[in-house]
């Protein structure tokens, strides 16, 4: 009879278990999907968190990759498509948001290397340039498809050709996860902290 109740007990704690791993995150009312499916591969979230500037909320970003990454680099080096999600949490001019990203890549790679990416920054500033302001509840995403390159969606809608060059990606990358991040904090979100 113990047994039986020792096993009823351990069943009912990793189906527990496993129904708290497949949940979605929640943050700051944004659900975020554990998975997430790029180029036909199945992504999971490597992390999540939020963007502050000084004591606002500015938006909540997920990570998804194919295997857990903890470092920038691995994050950038891992073979396959990867999504980065970012959800307005207040709304914010989008010609201003492009500004702050290519300001964001300058200061994490440095001038020499982002005057090589000088057409993409152009492009992608004219994209959010574009947009009506983003308000709470929109959302922009950055993919990279291997073979095909960084794609820009915001709202829903892919912005024009993809941006075909690798480094292009990483530096999009950088401006969350390099030396000098958006917000320290979600750095550490994105790459599995808490």
């Amino acid at each position: 009879m113990k047994f039986i109740q020792y096993l009823v007990l351990t069943l009912g704690t990793a189906l527990f278990a496993f129904n708290a791993l497949a949940a979605p995150v929640e943050i700051h009312g944004v659900k975020l999907p554990d998975t997430a499916e790029v180029q036909g591969v199945q992504l999971h979230l490597n992390g999540a968190g939020t963007r502050y500037k000084a004591i606002f909320k500015v938006y909540v970003a997920g990570l998804y990759l194919a295997k857990k990454a903890t470092t920038p680099d691995e994050v950038v080096n891992q073979a396959g498509p990867k999504r980065l999600i970012v959800t307005m949490l207040r709304t914010i001019d989008s010609r201003e948001l492009g500004k702050l990203l290519t300001r964001g890549m300058e200061d994490n790679m440095g001038k020499a290397a982002v005057s090589k990416l000088v057409p993409g920054l152009i492009r992608m500033g004219e994209i959010f340039a574009a947009q009506k302001p983003l308000a709470p509840g929109d959302q922009f995403m950055i993919d990279w498809e291997p073979g095909i390159g960084s794609l820009i969606t915001v709202k829903g809608v892919v912005q024009g050709e993809p941006f075909k060059e690798p480094e292009f990606f990483k530096a999009l990358m950088m401006i969350w996860l390099g030396p000098v991040p958006a917000d320290d904090k979600l750095k550490d979100a994105l790459l599995g902290g808490k």
